[in-house]
């Protein structure tokens, strides 16, 4: 799901970036280049997930179900560090208040976070769809 906000901000010319465990280990193998993401010295996941929280203004956290494993860590590294953020069901919730949200935040860096494609197949796109649909209402928001 990560990556999916990755592909969002490459496709709108958006800057990117923030960590990875060493090696740009990901579960489906190397994470690509065109990620401009920086490797942390550990290979443990929790460790990327907690410094992409706190490095950033603002979490959004998208899910379809409950929240579990990784994208629940997301979040309570998120209370534990007082970073401000917002868990979206993208089949249910619609991308105008999401970007609402981000409107009046203005976060100068968002993490977006999710569970895993291998746990949720199909994820990513429609991720990606939603997110699409949260940046583009967002800058009519704010007239861009």
């Amino acid at each position: 799901m990560d990556r999916a906000g990755l592909d969002v901000a490459i496709a709108l010319g958006i800057e990117h970036g923030g960590w990875c465990p060493k090696g740009r280990m990901s579960e489906d193998g190397t994470i690509p280049s065109r990620y401009e993401l920086t490797e942390i010295c550990e290979r443990d996941y929790r460790v990327r997930t907690e410094r992409n929280v706190t490095e950033s203004d603002a979490t959004l956290i998208l899910i379809e179900t409950k929240l579990r494993s990784g994208t629940a860590l997301t979040k309570r590294f998120c209370v534990d560090h007082g970073v401000s953020f917002w868990v979206a069901n993208i089949a249910k919730e619609h991308p105008d208040r999401v970007a609402k949200w981000l409107s009046e935040l203005k976060p100068a860096v968002l993490n977006v976070a999710g569970p895993r494609e291998s746990t949720h197949p199909g994820i990513h796109e429609r991720a990606m769809e939603f997110l699409i649909g949260v940046l583009t209402h967002s800058s009519r928001v704010n007239g861009s």
